[in-house]
């Protein structure tokens, strides 16, 4: 059978027509280059010649019986493929949102304008940044220029994203974690499916990342960035965890998103390096980032706080935020917290420096500075700090128990790096070491622990603390101010969250608590109870995670 250049022909190796576009003889076989038809795809194939003799040359006809309905819709997938060079909206008129004038000017003003995104958006929380990562994802898969995904985000953060994609976009991502990796053993499964949510500490641990840096991904966006952190000690640089991830996720992606609202963390070197996760070197000094910054010249980020943001009437989206700090002398209101605080720091100032002249001795360093955070937090969390402390040393005083086996630290901002269930799990650990190297040492450190715990008991049982009494009092003011409106009250430690939350319940108030140790379903219920029946949470961090407050506008930092 003669089969020439141009001519169209079907036979059992192709499920449809194949165009042939070139043939070449190469003795028993020809080479065939062709087309099929309609799919449009390639065709290079050798074929023995005998097999030649099985096509049949046909010709692509229609009779146009085809579905009206079915024809209409191959047309508009056809021109919705296009549809991104006529819309330059495509992905804000196609979403189930109603987006402002700053998450617009972020998106399509700085970001999508970047042939290669490597950018970090900064603004303030509120500000909608996963509404922009939604309208960035769908605008670039409009436009073909993304397919593969991955989203990594603090782990209590994965179903919420997971919805918020669905439900806004029409996105549909897949949770990655440790279940799922059992489930699908011998595979890499960040190769398996194109569009990944997975958890910041899951994928920076020693046994994923292996299988992470050998995928690709056309887009990597990392929400609460700032958390890949390192730090510059003099001549040493100290890399976390996360940040090692954040290498990784650099090198495997075309295109990188870093969302945070608190970027800067007050040392200069860290921002520098942190903004190095996005392009490597951008900024050498910290005086070239400072430079830029000033002459507002910087392509790698945008940030806008509360203040800037308006709606398309000009009219601003918060209200203004008014700020007074309330100041009191120890000294003089309170005699017995001023000597508690001198014998806590005659303490800390001893052992510290003994700490700090033994090897290894660093996160007895790091104990004795938690001390001094448990005073500044409430009396009632120190008291609890030094009994825990106290009941250690006395166990390993008699005997019943061994010194902690523990992670080493080589700096306190690494300690920050932790979640904060797993931060109080580190520094309960903490509070039980000491630089004591023989018995009379201990007992002496012992003893001087139970005297602090008894002056701390003296001011619990007096009420005589003073930063609780002007809480009482601030309350009353706030209440009486702006009757029935709701008050959040923020603190660091579990134990003074469980004290305020006696006492001010004592005080005639309803209460609700959101805690690090408590599970996503758990702090959504207890927004829920906070919205609709109490007046007054008290919560740690945990409460800037994952769900939402905004609804309260009264705010007390007690610590």
């Amino acid at each position: 059978m003669q089969i020439k250049k141009g001519d169209t022909v079907q036979g059992d190796r192709w499920p449809e027509p194949v165009e042939v576009n070139h043939l070449e003889d190469l003795g028993d076989y020809i080479r065939l280059i062709g087309v099929c038809r309609p799919s449009g795809q390639n065709v290079n194939q050798l074929i023995h010649k005998d097999e030649i003799n099985t096509f049949e040359v046909t010709k692509l006809t229609t009779n146009f019986t085809a579905s009206p309905v079915e024809i209409f819709l191959g047309l508009e997938a056809k021109r919705y493929r296009y549809a991104s060079l006529y819309d330059p909206l495509l992905a804000m008129n196609t979403s189930k949102i109603e987006p402002l004038p700053h998450q617009i000017e972020a998106v399509y003003g700085y970001v999508l304008r970047l042939p290669r995104i490597r950018f970090l958006i900064a603004d303030d929380p509120g500000a909608g940044k996963t509404i922009m990562a939604g309208l960035i994802i769908k605008e670039l898969k409009f436009r073909q220029l993304v397919n593969r995904v991955l989203i990594v985000v603090p782990g209590h953060l994965k179903d919420q994203w997971r919805r918020e994609l669905k439900e806004r976009f029409e996105e549909t991502f897949v949770i990655i974690d440790r279940s799922f990796l059992g489930a699908v053993y011998g595979e890499n499964v960040w190769d398996r499916e194109s569009q990944i949510i997975t958890s910041l500490d899951f994928a920076k641990q020693e046994d994923i990342m292996p299988s992470l840096s050998s995928s690709h991904f056309d887009l990597v966006i990392v929400d609460e960035a700032h958390k890949m952190s390192a730090y510059q000690y003099g001549e040493k640089l100290s890399k976390t965890g996360r940040y090692k991830l954040g290498e990784t996720l650099s090198q495997i992606s075309e295109h990188v998103l870093f969302l945070t609202a608190t970027p800067h963390k007050g040392d200069p070197e860290n921002f520098r390096l942190f903004l190095d996760l996005l392009e490597p070197g951008f900024f050498a000094t910290t005086e070239m980032l400072y430079q830029s910054i000033d002459q507002k010249d910087n392509p790698l980020f945008i940030r806008r706080i509360k203040e800037d943001l308006k709606d398309f009437e000009g009219k601003p989206l918060f209200l203004p935020r008014h700020v007074k700090t309330l100041s009191f002398d120890l000294g003089k209101k309170s005699p017995q917290e001023k000597i508690i605080y001198n014998a806590l720091s005659k303490y800390v100032n001893t052992q510290y420096n003994k700490a700090l002249t033994k090897d290894k001795r660093r996160n007895v360093a790091f104990a004795l500075v938690i001390l001094q955070r448990r005073f500044a937090s409430s009396m009632y969390a120190l008291l609890k700090s030094l009994e825990r402390r106290k009941k250690r040393l006395s166990e390993l005083l008699e005997g019943t128990q061994q010194p902690p086996k523990m992670r080493t630290y080589s700096y306190v901002d690494e300690v920050e790096e932790l979640s904060e269930a797993d931060r109080w799990k580190e520094e309960e650990i903490w509070e039980t070491l000491s630089v004591a190297e023989n018995r009379e040492e201990l007992i002496k450190e012992i003893r001087t622990l139970e005297d602090l715990s008894q002056k701390a008991r003296e001011v619990i049982k007096t009420e005589g603390e003073l930063k609780l009494k002007e809480l009482k009092n601030t309350i009353r003011k706030l209440d009486s101010e702006f009757p029935g409106k709701k008050i959040i009250i923020f603190t660091e430690s579990r134990d003074t969250l469980e004290y305020l939350e006696k006492k001010i319940k004592s005080w005639g108030y309803s209460v609700t608590t959101i805690h690090g140790g408590m599970g996503l379903e758990e702090r959504i219920k207890a927004e829920k109870t906070f919205k609709h029946e109490t007046q007054i949470l008290i919560a740690t961090e945990a409460a800037g995670e994952g769900i939402n407050l905004q609804f309260c506008h009264l705010m007390i930092n007690y610590d």
